[in-house]
């Protein structure tokens, strides 16, 4: 199947895949560029989590004011080299989640920094919520692991939905990132500031 090189520059637009990339991609899944997008999505993860070893010894504090000056986060971003710490791209997504952690508001940034008495208290409230339902027990289990998880969605940095794009995490924007610009990098520390 030939593919039409508009069709090749748009999925490259939409992604940041390379050419050959975002052609074998639109190839494989017959032109659909979708399913393409999310083939190469996919790769991105995989070849993100190859990287995800390596030591990350540079990096940047970036501030975000809203235009109130009312309102802002500092946060810590880690990167492989000074090279990358200085790159516009890696700046620009210094501000993208200084920006998110700006209007979203965490309160952690991983699953596993949240307090297991927090979990535990959270988990109870989702069990007593369902006491009365008359659902067999493995349907009540996965009722709670739902709402557990859309519990951390709300509360950890790490799986809030990316402001800018819905359709992704702060994790997968990370692992795009990491895939654009070929280094492991990862979110720190943050702190919002509000008056």
């Amino acid at each position: 199947m030939s593919i039409d090189a508009k069709l090749v520059a748009q999925l490259r637009a939409q992604t940041g895949a390379g050419m050959m990339d975002a052609k074998k991609a639109l190839e494989s899944t017959g032109g659909d560029l979708e399913k393409a997008s999310e083939e190469l999505r996919t790769k991105g993860i995989a070849k993100a989590a190859k990287k995800a070893g390596r030591e990350t010894s540079e990096g940047r504090v970036h501030a975000y004011i809203h235009s109130n000056g009312k309102l802002g986060a500092l946060i810590e971003m880690l990167c492989e080299t000074d090279f990358v710490a200085r790159n516009e791209t890696f700046i620009s997504f210094c501000n993208d989640i200084a920006m998110h952690v700006s209007a979203e508001d965490p309160s952690y940034l991983k699953r596993e920094d949240v307090p297991k008495d927090m979990v535990e208290k959270e988990m109870q409230l989702f069990r007593d919520e369902m006491k009365h339902e008359n659902k067999p027990e493995e349907v009540i289990g996965k009722i709670i692991e739902g709402k557990m998880n859309k519990w951390y969605g709300e509360i950890v940095l790490m799986e809030q939905k990316y402001i800018k794009d819905d359709s992704k995490t702060i994790d997968v924007y990370l692992k795009e990132q990491i895939v654009a610009l070929g280094e492991n990098m990862h979110i720190r520390g943050f702190t919002r500031f509000n008056i």
